[in-house]
């Protein structure tokens, strides 16, 4: 079992959820993305997510877009970011995991990336542009290795599709609730509830929330049919500020944030 299918077991004996943030790589600088995943931990947070800048990015909205450009601008490289991750994710107590694009795994080595990451300490990747008709590779470089690989499941996904999806992804699957891009949103589409827990029916894996959630009341909302729920651009927005407050003060307000949001979960 990897780390990740550890956690959500555990989870599950205790009856809790997971709260999932969302960081990007080198924004402002590696150091204090080392430090705001600590901060995140210490708070309760379940396991992390480690956006690894691209330039063409999927599905991300302005501004997680907007930090991948501020990290690219100062020429961050994937070994730099794996070398930050060496140093931190083995103390943390929550596992880690990169979200990046097939074309960096694939520009690397698929088992090359695989192997440097665990090095690293990640327990797995979520890959967002990996097609399932194309994933049999990467698929077999992960179980072999156990390392999760964890892939996307949207609301216009064909659910014969879905099953699909989730019959080639390890650790958890990546239910996103909304169609469109990743960002903050008053309401969340009232299908949502339902068409998680069809696919709940449907796989044994663990069903994860993302897109759009950022208030606590969305996270109360979801908790009951989720078993994670992931929160990314509420965080990178507030990280973004970074640049011109006081880094503890930023650092404090992501952590005070995050614990509103585990509050949430009950």
């Amino acid at each position: 079992m990897s780390a990740i299918d550890d956690l959500f077991a555990r989870l599950r004996l205790e009856g809790r959820k997971a709260l999932m943030p969302f960081v990007t790589a080198g924004d402002p600088d590696l150091e204090f993305t080392g430090a705001v995943l600590r901060e995140v931990v210490s708070r309760g947070a379940a396991l992390c997510e480690v956006g690894i800048p691209y330039s063409d990015p999927i599905a991300d909205g302005p501004v997680i877009q907007a930090s991948y450009t501020r990290a690219l601008a100062k020429k961050v490289k994937l070994a730099e970011i794996l070398r930050m991750l060496g140093g931190v994710a083995p103390m943390l107590a929550a596992p880690v995991v990169t979200m990046v694009s097939y074309a960096i795994i694939y520009r690397h080595g698929l088992a090359r990336y695989v192997d440097d990451a665990q090095a690293a300490g990640a327990a797995g990747a979520i890959v967002p542009d990996l097609l399932v008709e194309e994933s049999a590779e990467l698929v077999k470089v992960c179980r072999e290795r156990d390392f999760s690989l964890v892939q996307l499941v949207t609301p216009t996904t064909p659910r014969e599709r879905a099953v699909r999806i989730a019959e080639n992804t390890t650790g958890f699957i990546y239910y996103v609730s909304v169609t469109g891009i990743t960002g903050e949103r008053t309401e969340l589409p009232p299908k949502l509830l339902d068409d998680v827990a069809w696919l709940r029916g449907r796989t044994p894996l663990p069903v994860c929330i993302g897109f759009g959630i950022s208030k606590p009341e969305h996270v109360r909302l979801l908790a009951p049919v989720a078993d994670g729920l992931i929160v990314g651009s509420a965080i990178v927005r507030r990280i973004a500020e970074a640049a011109t407050r006081p880094r503890e003060a930023v650092i404090k307000e992501v952590g005070d944030y995050v614990s509103e949001l585990i509050a949430a979960l009950g």
